[in-house]
């Protein structure tokens, strides 16, 4: 009876003894959490471990640490890291279980690990095991939405989500047909915005993530690059002590062929030390530099990158381009080297890769006049790129992919340059020209015809045009086009 006693009373003392895990994001974790959404990850290391010191029960370290996996796989790609914390995100989802569920973050917590570790898995060429947490993370989301429709964070979340599942391309269709999603562009970006301007607690201490996703969706989705740069200017983001504003910037100055103020941005970042280090900085100066036909600058970073990169995306672009570069400084013997190393290194998991991997493997190398008239208007040069083209016509080329290639060109620049009649005419003759061929030029053409009549308001000439990009089959990059040309249509049409 004394032991039996004993025993209960040890055994209930134990079970009082034992502290109940919660989901705290107390100040030393909000500060944690600033530092690692600016890619300090080494100062947000070590608050997470005095977080962990203040209370061990807190699972909200978990849920950052689970930021910091994300962003170092994300970035760089390196598959001994990937194999080294593989377990680690399996781990962090259990540990949420171990929280208490009738807390917000709990569904939260699992879902954004969820999402992260599918992002991540896409990096490594898993694309069905990023497709179930996808759905997973959705679910969550979606659960936790109706049991906590006041919690703000689950739009951040659901917001971006239904953007993109409301533009998959046709290429990516299993996701959806599988796994039964539905989405919205209208509706998801409103989300976003309610969000971005709340004061909600949580909208606030969550800005910068949702400014990130919003900055890109408003960009590639709603096609408003103009709209992009105000709010960034707008909103007076750090550009240069915040590294993942400083990516995203130049990312998408480059991407808009605002090759200047993407190299201003990236030459005054803060390059103190404690920030993620990634190669990406050297292939966003290459790609600058390349733009500019500053060849040897541009080799210099392009050359660091695939030396430097572990990972496969981008990787055969970069080889490409190097080659590229060697060839029109008439090197031939190095540029035939990078280019076979373009066939041997990296993958095809994006467009970007699938096309340089295509153009390496036929061997055949651009007109040079071409592609230098390419890279000046891909870096906003546009003057400089007519230039090069000036007095030359159709007839000028003998190959057709060559013929096609000028019409395309002539169409890009004189749309940059806002000559929109000019522009459509020359797409026209590109659409003519290309539409039963493999290189992109027909579909972009296309693409490019509907964004000149959405902003003039033609709606139904919008539409047709974005349907035209659809309807072109086994063409490079077509998963890329076919989404934004999917989301043009979901646009004029307000859905």
């Amino acid at each position: 009876m004394k032991y039996g006693l004993i025993t209960i009373l040890f055994c209930l003392f134990s079970v009082m003894g034992m502290a109940e895990k919660v989901y705290d994001f107390s100040p030393v974790c909000q500060q944690a959490y600033a530092e690692i959404m600016k890619l300090r990850l080494e100062p947000g290391k070590q608050l997470l471990q005095q977080a962990r010191q203040q209370n061990p029960d807190n699972l909200i370290p978990e849920l950052l640490e689970g930021y910091i996996d994300f962003f170092e796989l994300f970035f760089n790609e390196d598959p001994k890291q990937y194999q080294a914390r593989k377990q680690a995100f399996e781990k962090r989802i259990n540990a949420f279980d171990e929280g208490p569920t009738n807390s917000p973050f709990y569904r939260y917590c699992k879902g954004l690990a969820y999402m992260q570790r599918a992002a991540v898995r896409i990096k490594f060429s898993e694309r069905y095991g990023a497709g179930w947490d996808f759905k997973k993370a959705n679910s969550l989301i979606k659960d936790n939405r109706s049991k906590y429709p006041s919690f703000q964070p689950n739009n951040m979340i659901y917001g971006p989500l239904m953007v993109i599942i409301g533009t998959v391309p046709s290429g990516y269709k299993w996701i959806t047909s599988l796994f039964g999603m539905r989405g919205s562009v209208s509706g998801g970006m409103k989300m976003m915005r309610n969000f971005i301007n709340s004061n909600d607690p949580y909208a606030k201490l969550f800005g910068n993530e949702a400014i990130f996703y919003y900055c890109y969706l408003m960009y590639y989705v709603e096609n408003k690059p103009d709209e992009v740069f105000k709010f960034i200017q707008a909103r007076k983001l750090d550009v240069v002590n915040n590294h993942l504003y400083t990516f995203m910037a130049a990312n998408l100055y480059i991407n808009n062929k605002q090759t200047n103020n993407a190299e201003a941005i990236l030459k005054n970042m803060n390059t103190s030390p404690g920030y993620l280090q990634t190669p990406v900085w050297d292939l966003e100066l290459g790609l600058i530099n390349l733009h500019q036909l500053q060849l040897d600058a541009a080799l210099q970073h392009l050359t660091a990158f695939v030396d430097d990169f572990k990972g496969n995306f981008y990787v055969k672009d970069a080889l490409l381009k190097i080659g590229w570069a060697h060839y029109l400084k008439g090197n031939m013997a190095e540029a035939e080297r990078y280019r076979l190393l373009c066939i041997k290194r990296g993958n095809v998991d994006s467009d970007a890769d699938k096309k340089a991997y295509k153009d390496a493997k036929a061997g055949n190398w651009p007109n040079p006049l071409l592609l230098k008239a390419r890279l000046l208007n891909d870096g906003g040069y546009n003057k400089e790129a007519l230039a090069q083209l000036h007095g030359k016509s159709e007839q000028d080329f003998d190959k057709p992919a060559e013929a096609l290639e000028f019409s395309y060109r002539v169409a890009r620049i004189y749309d940059d340059l806002g000559r929109d009649d000019e522009a459509i005419k020359y797409y026209q003759r590109a659409i003519a020209l290309g539409k039963s061929r493999t290189e992109y030029y027909a579909a972009r053409a296309a693409l490019q015809m509907g964004y000149i009549y959405e902003k003039r308001g033609q709606k139904s000439q919008a539409i047709a045009a974005f349907e035209e990009c659809i309807s072109m089959d086994d063409h490079d990059y077509k998963d890329s086009l076919d989404q934004r040309a999917k989301a043009g249509i979901a646009r004029v049409k307000g859905d």
